[in-house]
């Protein structure tokens, strides 16, 4: 599996890999949308953090995808002047395979952009990650969420009981899992998500 490139630019947004200075812009972010977010994100629990760890943060974040240990992206603007949300690929799903998870600004929500980035990593997973398969997790109470990978020809595999952080209540959360193999990406939407994707020194990768 190769790892993915650190820029990807998508129809009305640019998907890149954090920097430190972003820190800022992805606290402003996340500190107007906590109740927004801390339904389904369980690391909003701990928000708002002072800027000092938002930059600690996207520091560890920049390390993590240099080293290719995990590839957490920041989806901003396509001026590159606000952030819209955050996402990544991650590799915690075992060999050959990716899950793709995403949150969106309260601002923001309703505008289809979670679909565009989603549909935009699921290509970058098969075209240039060379995967088997795509993994989306998503809390059944979340039926935005849900429409996602349903309008990108995912499959619905199943419902694991107690398998996401609880709330307070301490009552650990369902998940749905959702699955796309690499022989069933060329007929699904996200297979004609329009798309660049650079590397690391800016050298493009993938254009559609």
């Amino acid at each position: 599996m190769t790892d993915p490139p650190y820029r990807i630019v998508a129809e009305r947004t640019v998907i890149r890999c954090w920097d430190p200075r972003d820190a800022p812009l992805l606290k402003e972010a996340v500190d107007s949308s906590l109740e927004h977010l801390r339904p389904w994100m369980a690391w909003a629990e701990a928000e708002p953090q002072p800027l000092e760890e938002k930059t600690a943060l996207l520091r560890r974040f920049r390390g993590q995808f240099d080293l290719g240990r995990d590839f957490v992206y920041g989806i901003l603007s396509g001026e590159e002047r606000e952030v819209v949300g955050g996402t990544g690929l991650h590799k915690r799903v075992g060999e050959d395979a990716l899950e793709i998870g995403y949150w969106i600004r309260a601002s923001r929500i309703g505008n289809g952009l979670a679909t565009e980035v989603t549909a935009a990593l699921t290509r970058v997973a098969f075209e240039l990650c060379g995967v088997d398969r795509v993994d989306i997790r998503i809390d059944p109470a979340n039926a935005a969420s849900l429409a996602i990978p349903r309008k990108l020809g995912f499959a619905e595999e199943a419902t694991l009981r107690r398998r996401l952080p609880p709330h307070e209540d301490g009552i650990r959360r369902d998940v749905v899992l959702f699955t796309l193999f690499t022989e069933d990406f060329a007929g699904t939407p996200a297979a004609s998500a329009r798309i660049e994707a650079y590397d690391a020194l800016g050298g493009r990768v993938l254009t559609s």
